[in-house]
């Protein structure tokens, strides 16, 4: 369940973490339908038998991919300001790419929030810091810095 911030206590939501998200496996399918989607159709992605000869050992999904998962994942620990209305995504200050997440492997996000700006009112800009874990795995799949707005009634 998200977490709804008032906002007289914005200021105490600066540096707030919060609860890792579900695990998510990623599948055959969804690469697929990501490769169509984007025409890229690099083997890497979509032949398991070429895949299989490579150091990552099979088929592993697009770095985009992943990196567009992090939609999904927001609806679950994002922290809401009382009145949200609508969410804007403003792009990202930092991405990388840390490791590959192999298909059939299960992600999660983690994510802290940094900043927390009121623009105009009844508009909050948000940066958090997002980090996709791989289950089992030494490294992240990915680490950035997220931009955000939060448009409240």
């Amino acid at each position: 369940m998200p977490t709804m911030i008032k906002r007289a206590e914005i200021e105490q939501y600066i540096g707030y973490v919060c609860e890792p998200t579900d695990w998510f496996e990623v599948t055959q399918q969804q690469v697929d339908g990501f490769a169509e989607c984007t025409l890229d159709r690099q083997f890497i992605h979509i032949d398991p038998v070429a895949a299989a000869k490579t150091p990552f050992g099979g088929t592993i999904a697009h770095g985009f991919l992943t990196l567009s998962m992090l939609s999904h994942f927001s609806a679950s620990y994002s922290p809401f300001i009382e009145g949200f209305s609508m969410g804007i995504n403003k792009g990202f200050d930092k991405v990388r790419f840390v490791a590959p997440v192999r298909v059939g492997s299960r992600i999660r996000c983690h994510a802290k929030v940094l900043e927390i700006n009121e623009k105009r009112p009844g508009q909050f800009d948000f940066k958090t810091e997002v980090t996709v874990e791989i289950e089992g795995g030494d490294k992240p799949a990915l680490v950035a810095e997220w931009l955000g707005v939060q448009m409240v009634k």
